[in-house]
């Protein structure tokens, strides 16, 4: 009964997002990829904001409920149905109002959608009446996150390409030029305008000098965010970043500067509004850990090419303390499991002086680990979060740099509510901190 309701509401929120988007003609565009995209997401919006009346897709609301949603400006009902009910009637209101003033002045002008994909044909059913006038492609994995629900990575890529496809035929199209699978997604709309953005291969958007800042204390120096510039046509634009850490913040504040200057507002102007706003929570994100050490939080989700970007980034923050890496398994890869955890195992030998693994699957990070020279004592393995979350804080000396990423599912963002300097800003810190999560 419960599914057969499900998918009356999606029906009508569904055909009512449609007629509003025929009513109110908002602009979208549109962000998909395999990672970044709500980092990106947001950074769009904060270009946007100044000068539009904008709406973004809140949290990660990137299935075609989600999308719907997003366009009507309704709650998610979890598992209320008076809540959902509630929201069908107020979306046949917004298509079906009188009211002039509400059509011409509160409705946007843009909208910033995150699409996702789950299983098979979920962005083909929305490209068939979603119309964006851009597309942002963040990045795409040679392994990527629902991966055991599709034949193989390419069928992923190509589900995504639906999205490219649906762009309108004077519109542009935002890709990562770092990608080859991303740039390839240019044949799938040759008649649009093509923008690139990137760090290492050539783009019309390109980062350069990118450093980690670092913070002074009674303790010693602390990693504190990133600096970089921003180059186009000649003109170069420093970028700051606090709180944050990783090439993962880079491709947002990229494709949200080009998106911006295909609009003609200004670059210097579009950088201050980059450089304030607050990456998402569980993105690499820098806490203040107990007895005076640093947690990098990437507990939002986790896959292959996420773990190597983080190790990277690990690899990089200089200290002369421990770095300890604590690793949840990386859900819905399927067949590609086991090898993808060892691998991750491998890229943490060199980087992490103590590695600890969290759930069934990470217990191939560990093997991938020690047999690729990891030291057996510096290696801890958990079924659950709970158990290992006291044991990092047991061992955690003043210094420390601890990265913590696990997939959505393992819940990883409970260890770093445990070693956390002030538990009591959880809420405000932690992804995963609203009540539905919490009563699980």
């Amino acid at each position: 009964m419960k599914n057969i309701f499900k998918k009356i509401v999606i029906a009508i929120l569904t055909l009512e997002a449609r007629l509003v988007l025929v009513r109110y003609k908002p602009k979208i565009v549109a962000v998909t990829g395999s990672v970044g995209k709500t980092s990106t997401k947001d950074a769009l919006y904060s270009v946007l904001a100044g000068d539009f009346r904008v709406r973004k897709s809140e949290k990660s609301f990137n299935s075609e409920l989600g999308v719907s949603l997003t366009v009507l400006g309704l709650p998610n009902g979890w598992s209320n149905p008076l809540i959902w009910l509630g929201n069908i009637f107020r979306g046949f209101f917004l298509i079906f109002t009188t009211n002039y003033r509400l059509q011409t002045t509160n409705y946007p002008d843009w909208l910033v959608l995150e699409i996702g994909t789950g299983v098979p044909r979920d962005i083909e059913g929305l490209a068939k009446w979603l119309i964006p006038e851009a597309v942002v492609v963040t990045r795409l994995s040679e392994v990527p996150v629902h991966v055991e629900f599709f034949k193989s990575p390419k069928e992923i890529i190509k589900e995504k390409g639906f999205l490219v496809q649906a762009l309108e035929d004077h519109g542009t199209l935002f890709l990562n030029s770092d990608d080859r699978d991303v740039m390839g997604m240019r044949e799938m709309k040759r008649q649009c305008r093509l923008v690139t953005f990137g760090i290492e291969e050539r783009a019309d958007f390109q980062a350069s000098n990118l450093e980690i800042v670092y913070e002074k204390n009674s303790h010693g120096a602390v990693p504190s965010g990133i600096t970089f510039k921003v180059n186009h046509n000649g003109n170069s634009v420093p970028i700051s970043l606090r709180g944050a850490l990783g090439r993962q913040h880079v491709y947002p504040a990229l494709a949200a500067l080009a998106f911006g200057e295909s609009l003609g507002l200004n670059i210097v102007g579009m950088a201050e509004s980059v450089m304030v706003y607050t990456t998402p929570p569980g993105r690499m994100r820098i806490i203040a850990g107990v007895k005076h050490t640093t947690i990098i939080d990437d507990t939002y989700n986790s896959s292959p090419v996420a773990v190597t970007e983080a190790l990277r980034t690990l690899g990089e923050v200089k200290t002369s303390a421990r770095k300890i890496a604590v690793f949840g398994d990386m859900l819905e890869l399927g067949k590609y499991s086991a090898k993808a955890h060892e691998k991750a195992g491998k890229e943490t030998v060199g980087v992490a002086d103590i590695l600890i693994t969290v759930g069934i699957r990470a217990r191939d990070i560990a093997i991938g680990a020690l047999d690729n020279g990891m030291d057996e004592k510096n290696i801890f393995q958990f079924d659950g979060v709970a158990e290992a979350g006291k044991f990092v804080e047991g061992i955690l000396v003043e210094g420390d740099i601890v990265l913590v990423k696990g997939s959505q599912g393992m819940r990883l963002e409970l260890i770093v509510e445990e070693i956390m300097a002030e538990p009591e800003r959880a809420g405000e810190l932690l992804v995963r901190q609203g009540h539905e999560w919490k009563n699980r």
